[in-house]
């Protein structure tokens, strides 16, 4: 905390290696000093943590992800208390108009209709293939909520209602292992995005905080042979051959 103080933003659990934040403790400490709580929601999903029971005042989410989930159309969500949006956050948003059309609007309500169904599968087989990868020769390190190795596991207890979808590892070796893994993957698709229904991987360093310095990826957890997950809805046996045939590529 600063003098200065007026917000504190975070996503939680973090992208990509997944540790959390406890949004009720921060909460406590922000709001004695009468600065905002905002959280990034997005790996966890509506359907896994609510924020804003646990302290927080501003909730915002992509929408292009799981609430679409099927990687069709752009969209963000904010939530608040009604006088938060009354007062501070409409004219802001009629002052700068960042609607949504019609149609993405209608898309986007469409994919709420189906997010729990959808959460559902995403952790399940999220968790199933993060004990897949902790047991790979292959595999350096899984980083998963859902597991009991995760350092933060109790806090993940306390606050979310499961694992999540995200699953992040690191292989053995270095980029070129990481890179010789992610080339030799069928059913996985290589994209920055997350939340679909399709599997998706990412390679971090390269990609999402490539403008970061190695120095400062490394303070994040985040190396050359770090890999992200995002699980979609394919039959979880497909994905596990998916990922074993591209672990024996990578060694």
């Amino acid at each position: 905390m600063r003098p200065n103080t007026k917000a504190f933003f975070f996503e939680t659990p973090t992208n990509p290696v997944l540790e959390l934040v406890d949004i009720e403790a921060v909460s406590k400490i922000a709001h004695k000093a009468n600065a905002l709580v905002v959280v990034d929601n997005v790996f966890a999903t509506p359907m896994l943590q609510r924020p804003l029971p646990l302290g927080a005042d501003i909730v915002c989410y992509s929408a292009t992800k799981h609430i679409d989930g099927q990687g069709r159309c752009l969209g963000g969500v904010v939530l608040s208390s009604k006088a938060f949006i009354d007062e501070k956050f409409h004219n802001y948003f009629k002052q700068t108009g960042p609607s949504l059309s019609p149609f993405n609007a209608w898309v986007l309500l469409k994919g709420l209709e189906t997010l729990p169904l959808r959460v559902d599968r995403h952790c399940a087989s999220a968790a199933a293939i993060a004990d897949f990868l902790a047991d790979q020769p292959e595999v350096q390190r899984v980083f998963y909520p859902g597991r009991s190795d995760h350092p933060q596991h109790q806090l993940a207890l306390k606050q979310m209602d499961g694992g999540g979808p995200m699953v992040a590892f690191e292989v053995k070796g270095d980029k070129k292992n990481a890179f010789r893994f992610m080339n030799a993957l069928s059913i996985f698709k290589i994209s920055n995005n997350l939340g679909d229904a399709k599997s998706l991987v990412t390679h971090p360093a390269t990609t999402t905080h490539q403008r970061l310095s190695p120095e400062a990826r490394a303070e994040l957890g985040i190396f050359d042979n770090t890999i992200r997950l995002s699980i979609g809805l394919e039959d979880v046996r497909d994905l596990k051959a998916d990922l074993d045939q591209a672990l024996a590529a990578a060694r």
